[in-house]
């Protein structure tokens, strides 16, 4: 797939403001400083189009970015964040859930893991409510540029032995990087062929 074109749509906490749910979606979600405004801006090609910060946490909002005027790439919240309350933290939670749940419209959840660390609970707990709702979803690992490829190699052998407590079968797995665009053709063409199957509802 080429990005010809990437535009951001809305923000909201509100799932009943979102936009029609005429166009397939992808939810990119992850642990906070996982990595994912970087990889959203290195699979569109837009430097500044998701915002990247420091600070954990920064994106609190469902942003929805309409790619080639053809289907969605929807930014969600990070899991796990830093310096929020609790009663907002728990806010968040309910209206992604709802959002992930509920939207018709959604076709596969892409959760950001952090290649370089081990397996984290907060990760494998998250899979496995997206199982227990019957959600697709894929792994996508991240800062795979950071380390050696047999590391990431063998964190990613460890979070699929975990989950395979749980699931019969593990999702697709894909390595990138946002540095040296690692993994970007391969996650666009997963796309690409999700929405061809859309396309033909």
């Amino acid at each position: 797939m080429i990005v010809k074109s990437a535009e951001f749509i809305c923000s909201n906490t509100q799932v009943s403001k979102l936009p029609p749910p005429t166009r397939p979606e992808y939810a990119f979600i992850g642990r906070s400083n996982v990595g994912k405004s970087s990889l959203i801006n290195m699979l569109t090609s837009k430097k500044g189009l998701a915002k990247t910060s420091q600070t954990p946490g920064k994106t609190q909002l469902i942003n929805h970015f309409l790619i080639n005027d053809d289907w969605y790439l929807v930014d969600l919240p990070g899991y796990g964040y830093a310096r929020i309350s609790k009663s907002k933290k728990e806010d968040w939670d309910k209206f992604i859930r709802t959002y992930l749940d509920k939207r018709e419209s959604l076709q596969c959840v892409l959760v950001l893991i952090d290649s370089r660390l081990e397996p984290q609970k907060i990760d494998l707990a998250f899979c496995n409510w997206l199982g227990e709702k019957g959600l697709p979803f894929v792994l996508v690992f991240t800062k795979a540029d950071k380390q050696s490829s047999i590391k990431t190699d063998q964190n990613i052998a460890k979070f699929k032995k975990e989950l395979m407590a749980t699931f019969e079968e593990v999702p697709q797995c894909f390595v990138t990087s946002s540095e040296n665009k690692l993994g970007r053709d391969e996650v666009l063409a997963f796309i690409d062929t999700v929405n061809k199957n859309f396309s033909e509802i």
